[in-house]
């Protein structure tokens, strides 16, 4: 039995029953690591020696926690005590923080083993994990495309079976978008829901961290012990954390889904397009009530976004100067030197346009034009929600429109890249919960011409395992009202058990 395959929730009943020991599930995620990590790229800090020592004699598996022996690993902008946390940049080489992220400790009181950190964006900055400084990792469905980012390495090392599970961030879609081309489950919680303390800030009002896992019983698993009130953080909310995994059980007979026009736009690619209707039909099987609706302002979320994200980006950076910690140029002449050298020498081309954007539109003279004209369009995009909401339980779009692209493909054009989160951005902005889970492939022999769900899956999805050659994952987006993960959880929960998509796994 390959134990790195199988899914936390699998993996704690062999525990339970004690058929396995957790050095066993970390030999076989060593093991893999060993024979597809030089292929990947998709870990930024990993020591074998110190995973084993986490899980040797000393440590004393207990049913009662709930991720007691599971391994995780987490995305590198994530604080770990004593422990390389570098936002993928080289500004903060060498970096060990003093404390852990709420997140953190949360996992280590469930008896959780942390095995090392993912690759990703420099401080989170894109959408294909290429702007790492320790190069671009790939999507383990075909290594020369992209796994989406920021958080691809967490989602091509869950894809690849390098991990079990992972923690990313979400602050435009950075944990959604690399789940759906790497055809992985990821979900971002409401914002406040889970404590963003020890988390390294990119944009403070829209990042959020969540789970990206196999499964959407592991998303609720892991979702459940990260969630809840943190003192550290003024934005974490004071809310009940529900038992996401016993709730997603439920039948989603009744629920009101919506299916906002404005997500099917032209360009979108044909495949994703045909999945996501087929997806919508499988719902409607299930017994939900699909409708069309409209949010009207969604045109304005990518630019609205990036003035945010640029100017909260801009303001959070600003730390990053060479006197407490990270990178210090040599042959410093003067403070101002020094600030200068380090900023130079240690932000990649990425995070210098955004942090130059952000600056600007933050100046005197502009910030009426841009920065607070975005905040008052946000409040229009969540107005729409706010809306939506009133009439339906949950909204279903594509997660991305596009499937994976190659490496190098969008790095030079920008503007282009930036609307690769066209379909999550807007969730951010209004603070709701969202999951990505599979929900086709490319590339489907005449898929097009069948006339309904069943021929469809039939031609497309009814092998129980194994790759899909030659085809690249499509994700299905569910949106739902603040704090009510409960509900996406159960609607991706019934639409995965009655689909075969999250049992295909890439050939590496």
């Amino acid at each position: 039995m390959e134990l790195n395959t199988l899914t936390a929730h699998s993996l704690v009943e062999l525990l339970n029953k004690k058929d396995i020991s957790p050095i066993d599930i970390c030999n076989s995620i060593i093991n893999k690591i060993e024979k597809t990590e030089k292929k990947l790229n998709a870990l930024a800090h990993f020591d074998k020696d110190i995973a084993l020592k986490r899980v040797g004699e000393g440590f004393k598996p207990s049913p009662t926690k709930a991720l007691s022996g599971i391994p995780v690993f987490i995305k590198d902008n994530i604080c770990v005590k004593d422990e390389l946390t570098t936002c993928s940049s080289k500004i903060l080489k060498g970096f060990k923080p003093p404390y852990n992220a709420t997140v953190i400790n949360k996992l280590l009181n469930e008896n959780a083993v942390l095995m090392g950190k993912t690759n990703m964006d420099e401080f989170a900055f894109g959408s294909s994990t290429e702007t790492s400084c320790y190069g671009p990792t790939r999507n383990p469905w075909d290594l020369e495309r992209i796994p989406g980012g920021s958080s691809g390495g967490s989602a091509a090392a869950v894809a690849g079976d390098e991990a079990i599970f992972g923690l990313g961030s979400d602050t435009g879609g950075s944990i959604r978008q690399p789940a759906s081309l790497c055809g992985v489950v990821g979900l971002k919680p409401t914002y406040g829901r889970v404590s963003r303390y020890g988390l390294i800030a990119f944009a403070s009002s829209l990042d959020q961290i969540g789970p990206i896992t196999k499964d959407v019983e592991d998303a609720a698993l892991l979702l459940k012990v990260i969630s809840g009130h943190d003192e550290m953080d003024s934005t974490s909310a004071d809310i009940p954390v529900s038992d996401y995994a016993s709730a997603i059980k439920k039948d989603i007979k009744g629920l009101k889904i919506g299916i906002p026009k404005e997500y099917f736009i032209e360009g979108m690619d044909k495949d994703v397009k045909d999945s996501i209707k087929v997806a919508i039909e499988k719902l409607e099987k299930l017994g939900a009530v699909c409708g069309n609706m409209s949010l009207p302002h969604t045109e304005f979320a990518v630019a609205v976004y990036y003035v945010i994200a640029t100017a909260e980006a801009s303001s959070n950076l600003a730390r990053f100067d060479g006197v407490q910690y990270g990178l210090r140029p040599e042959n410093i002449k003067s403070v101002i030197d020094m600030y200068k050298k380090t900023k130079q020498q240690g932000f990649g081309d990425e995070a210098k346009r955004r942090i130059i954007l952000g600056t600007f539109a933050l100046s005197s003279g502009y910030y009426d034009a841009y920065y607070l004209k975005a905040l008052k369009v946000r409040t229009l995009i969540k107005r729409d929600f706010d809306e939506a909401f009133k009439k339906f339980d949950a909204i279903v779009t594509p997660t991305s429109p596009t499937p994976a692209f190659k490496i190098g493909e969008k790095l030079s054009d920008p503007l282009t890249m930036y609307l690769s989160d066209i379909f999550t951005i807007s969730a951010n902005l209004a603070g709701i919960p969202g999951i990505s889970v599979p929900c086709g492939f490319t590339h489907a022999p005449e898929s097009h011409a069948c006339k309904g769900v069943d021929e469809w899956l039939s031609v497309r999805g009814s092998a129980p395992r194994g790759s899909t050659k030659n085809s690249l994952p499509i994700g299905l987006q569910i949106l739902g009202k603040p704090f009510d993960e409960e509900t996406i959880l159960r609607i991706a929960y019934n639409y995965e058990q009655n689909t075969e998509w999250h049992k295909r796994k890439p050939e590496l």
